[in-house]
């Protein structure tokens, strides 16, 4: 089953990926939905891009239950020992009068959006919460706090979702959507027919058309990732990508607010800059490195990097041969595209956080497995497209989002797992020091040519690098 959907994968992004060899298989994790197969699928599919992208000859393979494991990401991640907080305290599942309903308060101005959406003072705590919900519908706060905006998400069945305008919307979309940008980064005379790396590409002057650069080392030694993203999928993405040795630099700034724990688990092998998007300064930098870029990865609502003069097609004006990777929650399409989501909030729309229980509370997955399939399957499409560039040039874009994998994990079927235990992490837990302490994490899952990926560096602090390629 992961072989087969990994080559509709492949055929979707119109690339030719190598065999991967899986063992194992669901379940692996306590869960009535397929999550160790779409991990295995995510994982795998991207394992055998950066296999096509080694060349000729080169082979993939995933183990299902080491995949499903590395979904449990942030629960096993350690700083000296200690677990990091996930959650603030009013984030979480209220009931409402008809049902239930998920308030994310991660950020401080979602949480004070919710308090204002609930007409409730700032620094209103919990139990006020509560009673302030139980008297309204599900369907009622998660519009009004919407429409403050903060981010809620009422539980919905799996019928009534896929009958939501929204729902159909994501239908309409591929799992993994590529298309190309116009007719940039024509391809060169001569331009390679496979994905082997190719030495010597210039940094500037001329369109990056061709395979990864580099010789020897890891398979995107010498390719450059921008990475404006931030919570789980898109620096999941983008991790995944320095793990196969890509150049990451991603561009935060001091204004936007951070998780902690995610952003230091998330960001092993990269650097870390920041630019305000806002200033004529932050802007004219951020075209600077556009300019060298291969690979441009980002989360914002659909719309928003376009008013602030970032939209796809100018990005690949500046840089001809770019791939551009857009992650979001709800797609670009529908009624809700311009929506704030996450994935707690998707599986509760989608049907996914009732039927994972018995339909009289929220029984979300065990993992956040939204996230991070998006994210794996965000680094297939991004080297996807690096595959595409080097046969036939252009600029190219990705788009995901966290409903449409939903949708795609709804459909791989149901099995008998609900009771199975939590899976031995032996073997896939290391260590390395880094300037918040020692920290103990999970390691890359899948191989090429019987290599693991790996991080080369630990999680930067924040804003440590200047925005500068290296």
């Amino acid at each position: 089953m992961v072989e087969e959907l990994i080559r509709g994968l492949a055929a979707e992004v119109g690339v030719e990926l190598p065999p991967v060899r899986v063992s194992g298989g669901d379940p692996v994790l306590p869960s009535v939905f397929r999550v160790g197969t779409a991990a295995a699928v995510a994982v795998g599919a991207a394992t055998a891009a950066a296999a096509a992208l080694k060349g000729s000859g080169s082979r993939a393979a995933v183990d299902v239950r080491e995949a499903a494991i590395a979904f449990l990401d942030e629960r096993h991640f350690r700083i000296d020992g200690a677990a990091v907080d996930l959650w603030a305290p009013l984030s979480g599942d209220y009931r409402t009068a008809d049902g239930w309903v998920r308030l994310h308060c991660n950020f401080d101005h979602h949480r004070d959006a919710v308090l204002t959406a609930l007409r409730l003072p700032i620094g209103t705590g919990r139990d006020a919460v509560e009673r302030a919900c139980a008297g309204r519908t599900a369907v009622e706060v998660e519009e009004a706090v919407t429409a403050a905006g903060g981010c809620a998400a009422a539980m919905r069945d799996r019928a009534g979702w896929r009958e939501h305008p929204q729902s159909r919307a994501v239908a309409a979309s591929p799992l993994v959507h590529l298309t190309r940008i116009g007719e940039s980064g024509a391809p060169r005379a001569g331009a390679p027919e496979s994905g082997a790396p190719r030495a010597g590409t210039p940094k500037t002057g001329t369109p990056r058309t061709g395979a990864p650069r580099g010789e020897g080392g890891r398979v995107l030694d010498g390719v450059r990732v921008l990475d404006l993203t931030r919570v789980i999928a898109g620096p999941v993405a983008t991790r995944t990508l320095a793990a196969h040795g890509a150049q990451v630099l991603r561009v935060g700034a001091r204004h936007l607010p951070e998780v902690p724990g995610p952003v230091i688990g998330t960001a092993f092998g990269k650097r870390s800059c920041h630019l305000d998007l806002r200033t004529p300064a932050g802007s004219a930098a951020l075209r600077d490195l556009v300019a060298e870029a291969d690979v441009l990865v980002q989360s914002y609502r659909p719309g928003a990097l376009e008013a602030l003069g970032f939209g796809s097609r100018t990005l690949a004006g500046i840089r001809p041969g770019i791939v551009c990777v857009d992650v979001s929650a709800y797609g670009r399409q529908g009624p809700w595209a311009g929506r704030r989501g996450f994935d707690s909030l998707v599986q509760m729309v989608s049907g996914i956080a009732r039927e994972g229980g018995d339909g009289s509370r929220p029984h979300p997955l065990p993992a956040q497995v939204l996230d991070h399939a998006t994210g794996h399957l965000a680094a297939f499409g991004a080297m996807a497209a690096l595959l595409r560039r080097s046969i036939e040039g252009g600029s190219w874009r990705v788009e995901l989002s966290l409903a449409r994998t939903a949708r795609w994990l709804d459909g791989l079927g149901r099995v008998g797992g609900a009771a199975t235990p939590e899976p031995d992490v032996t073997g896939m837990i290391e260590e390395m020091d880094s300037a918040f302490g020692r920290l103990t994490y999970l390691r890359p899952p899948g191989t090429v040519d019987g290599v693991s990926p790996y991080w080369s560096s630990p999680p930067p602090e924040r804003g440590e690098h200047p925005p500068a390629w290296w």
